[in-house]
C-alpha cells in the first residue's frame, strides 16, 4: 500500500509540473513576447505577395526592347471587407454598385479569408486618386506590381504579350504554382521564355489593424522571402533593321525574315500588317485586343512562321539540287524551253545550262529536271515508278527543313506542306497518278506549302552549302548567358556541298542579268545572289517572292521577302531585300537612285502597275 500511496505522489507532482510550464508559457505570450500583443492589438497579419520584376528583352546591340512600368493592384480579403460604405467606395473608385457586387463575389468564390485582385492595373494618378481613402474600406489594400513597356513601337509579333492567367489554366497542372491575379506570357517569345522572364514571387507579412491600416512588418520580417527578379533576354534581332524592313512593309501584306546563316540568328521578323506592341498592355489590353481579333487585315496573324504559301520559282533550286544529287543533272545540262509541257512566262534565251535556266527561270527546264528525279525508270510500272520517284524526291526535300518545323523558339510554327506517293494516293488511288499528274510541283505550286521562315531558312542553306542551324530569336538567356543548346547544333541536308556551287553561280545571275537586275549591289561592292518568285494566287494579283543572300563569299545575311498581291518577284519582293541587305551590311542607303527605288516601294508603286 506504502508503494501505491508513493506513486500517487509521483503523479501529482508530474501534473503539477505541466501545470507550471502551462502557466508560465501563458505568461510569456501574455506579459513578455511583444509580437503577440501587437497581434492582439492590431487583430490581423496580413499576407502581401511582392511581385518579381519580369526579365527585360534587348536587341543584339544591347538595345532595351522591353522594359517594366509600374502599376498598381487594388487587393481585397472578403473576410475583413465588413461595413463599408460602398457608395462612396464606388464613387472613390470610379465603379457601378453592380460592378461592386460583381467583383465581390468574385472575390468570395475564390476565397474568403485570402486576398484577390478587386481592380487591376490602376495607374501612378488612379492609385494617387485612392490610397488616401482606402482607410475608410477595411479589406481592402494595394499591392504594386508592374506590366510590359514598349521603347519602341516594332516586333510586336516577336515580342508577344502578356496576360492575367485564366480560371482554366488555374485549373491545369501545368500552370501550378500561378495564383489568381497572375502575369503570364501570352504569345511570343513572352510566352516561349515564360520560366526565364517570370521570375520568382516573394511574401512579406505585416501586422494590420482593424481599420486595415499596416502596422509594421511581423516579427521584423523574420518570415519574409524576397522575390527575384526574372532573366533577361538578349534577343538577335537588329533593331534598326527590324524597323526599317517595317517601314518597307507599310500598307501591305506579307513578311521579312532575314537569317545570319552561320549561326541561325534571325536579324529581323517582320510580319505585316504589324500593330503597336503598347496597344495590349495596360488597362485597355482587353478591348484593343478585340479589336486587332476583328481586324479582317488580321494584324495578330504571324504570317513568318504560320502563313503557309507556294514557294514559286524561288522552288526550282532545290529541285536543280536534288537532281544534281540524283545524279539526273549536271550544270552544263541543257533542255528546251519546251512551251507545250508548261508556260514560261517570258521569252528569253535557250537554257543550254543550269545558270541560264536559273537565270531567266524558265518553267519547261525545271519541268524536266523534276521529271528526271521522279520518273527516274526505278521500275517499268509508270505508277510504281513514279511513286518511288516521288518519295525519294521528298526524302531530299524534307532535308532542306520543308514539311517540318524547324523548331524555331518561338510557338505556333507551321509545318507546312511537301506530298509524297500516300498524300496522293488518298486523292487518286494507288494507279490514279503518274508524273504528268503532279508536275506544277516542279515549279514551286501545286499541293506545296512553305512558310516565309523555311524560306529564308533555305536561303541560309544555300549560303552555307548544305548545312543550317536551327533559326532562333534569342542569343542568350541573362547578359553572360548562351542560347539553348539546341540551336547550335549543325543540321546537314542529304545534298552534297560541291552541288550547290552551280546554283549559287545561277543566283549571281539572276540578279546581275536575270528577272532581279532591280536588287544589284555593285555600287557598294556586293555581289548579292537571288531567286524570285511569281506565286499564282487564284483570288488577285500574283505574290512576289524573292529569297537571297550576301555577300557570295562568307555571307553575312541570308533573306526571304513574300509580298501578297504585289505581282513578280523582280518588281516588289526582289528590290525589297535588296535595300534590306544594303542597310545591314552598311547601315544605310548609299546612292540617290536607291533611295527613290525605297520611296516607290514605300508607297508600293507596285501595285498600281497593271
Amino acid at each position: 500500500m506504502k508503494y501505491l500511496e508513493g506513486r500517487k505522489y509521483v503523479i501529482q507532482a508530474i501534473f503539477l509540473a505541466i501545470g507550471a510550464v502551462y502557466l508560465i508559457k501563458l505568461f510569456y505570450i501574455q506579459v513578455l513576447d511583444n509580437s503577440y500583443k501587437t497581434a492582439a492589438e492590431n487583430n490581423a497579419m496580413r499576407r502581401v505577395v511582392q511581385y518579381p520584376f519580369r526579365g527585360l528583352m534587348y536587341d543584339r546591340e544591347g538595345k532595351l526592347l522591353v522594359e517594366n512600368k509600374p502599376v498598381y493592384d487594388l487587393m481585397v480579403v472578403p473576410k475583413e471587407a465588413k461595413a463599408i460604405d460602398t457608395l462612396k467606395f464606388c464613387q472613390v473608385m470610379g465603379i457601378t454598385l453592380p460592378e461592386y457586387r460583381e467583383k465581390i463575389k468574385a472575390a468570395k468564390a475564390y476565397s474568403y479569408v485570402k486576398s484577390s485582385p478587386f481592380l487591376q492595373r490602376l495607374t501612378n494618378e488612379e492609385f494617387a486618386h485612392i490610397q488616401d481613402n482606402l482607410v475608410d474600406f477595411p479589406g481592402f489594400y494595394i499591392s504594386a506590381r508592374t506590366v510590359r513597356g514598349y521603347p519602341h513601337q516594332s516586333l510586336s509579333h516577336a515580342l508577344g504579350y502578356i496576360g492575367e492567367i485564366s480560371p482554366r489554366q488555374l485549373e491545369d497542372s501545368s500552370y501550378k504554382g500561378y495564383m489568381p491575379g497572375d502575369y503570364l506570357g501570352v504569345s511570343g517569345l513572352e510566352k516561349e521564355y515564360e520560366k526565364y522572364l517570370m521570375g520568382r514571387r516573394g511574401v512579406k507579412y505585416t501586422m494590420v489593424n482593424v481599420r486595415g491600416i499596416e502596422k509594421g512588418s511581423f516579427k521584423n520580417g523574420e518570415y519574409d522571402t524576397l522575390s527575384i527578379a526574372g532573366q533577361n533576354l538578349i534577343t538577335t534581332i537588329d533593331l534598326e533593321l527590324q524597323k526599317y524592313g517595317e517601314k518597307l512593309m507599310a500598307g501591305k501584306v506579307g513578311s521579312i525574315v532575314a537569317i545570319e546563316p552561320q549561326t541561325g540568328e534571325i536579324l529581323s521578323m517582320i510580319s505585316a500588317p504589324y500593330y503597336d506592341p503598347s496597344l495590349l498592355t495596360g488597362k485597355e489590353l482587353g478591348n484593343n485586343y478585340m479589336k486587332l481579333l476583328r481586324d479582317p487585315i488580321k494584324p495578330l496573324f504571324n504570317r513568318p512562321t504560320m502563313a503557309t504559301y507556294p514557294p514559286g520559282s524561288i522552288f526550282k533550286l532545290a529541285q536543280a539540287l536534288i537532281a544534281m544529287q540524283e545524279g539526273t543533272l549536271t550544270a552544263d545540262t541543257g533542255y528546251p524551253c519546251n512551251q507545250s509541257l508548261v508556260r514560261c512566262s517570258h521569252s528569253h534565251a535557250y537554257p543550254a545550262n543550269l545558270g541560264i535556266a536559273i537565270e531567266q527561270s524558265c518553267n519547261p527546264y525545271f519541268y524536266q529536271v523534276f521529271r528526271s528525279v521522279v520518273s527516274k525508270g526505278r521500275s517499268t510500272n509508270v505508277y510504281q515508278d513514279a511513286k518511288l520517284g516521288l518519295d525519294a524526291w521528298r526524302e531530299h526535300i524534307t532535308s532542306f527543313g520543308f514539311a517540318s518545323q524547324l523548331g524555331i523558339d518561338f510557338p505556333q510554327e507551321k509545318k507546312g506542306l511537301m506530298p509524297g506517293s500516300k498524300f496522293y494516293d488518298k486523292i487518286y488511288g494507288p494507279k490514279g497518278w503518274k508524273f504528268p499528274t503532279i508536275y506544277s510541283i516542279a515549279i514551286g505550286q501545286g499541293e506545296t506549302g512553305v512558310t516565309p521562315l523555311q524560306m529564308a531558312n533555305f536561303a541560309a542553306i544555300i549560303a552555307n552549302k548544305g548545312y543550317y542551324y536551327t533559326p532562333h530569336l534569342i542569343r542568350s538567356v541573362g547578359e553572360k548567358g548562351k542560347p539553348l543548346p539546341e540551336y547550335s547544333v549543325k543540321h546537314h541536308t542529304s545534298v552534297a556541298p560541291k552541288h550547290f556551287y552551280p546554283v549559287i553561280d545561277g543566283m549571281e545571275r539572276v540578279v546581275n542579268a536575270g528577272t532581279a537586275q532591280f536588287a544589284k549591289l555593285s555600287h557598294i561592292g556586293v555581289i548579292l545572289c537571288g531567286k524570285t518568285g511569281t506565286v499564282q494566287n487564284p483570288h488577285g494579283k500574283d505574290h512576289s517572292v524573292f529569297i537571297a543572300f550576301a555577300p557570295k563569299e562568307n555571307p553575312k545575311i541570308a533573306i526571304a521577302v513574300y509580298v501578297e498581291n504585289a505581282g513578280g518577284g523582280g518588281v516588289a519582293a526582289a528590290p525589297m531585300a535588296s535595300l534590306m541587305v544594303e542597310k545591314y551590311l552598311t547601315d544605310s542607303i548609299k546612292t540617290a537612285p536607291r533611295k527613290r527605288w525605297e520611296e516607290w516601294l514605300i508607297d508600293g508603286g507596285f501595285y498600281k502597275i497593271d
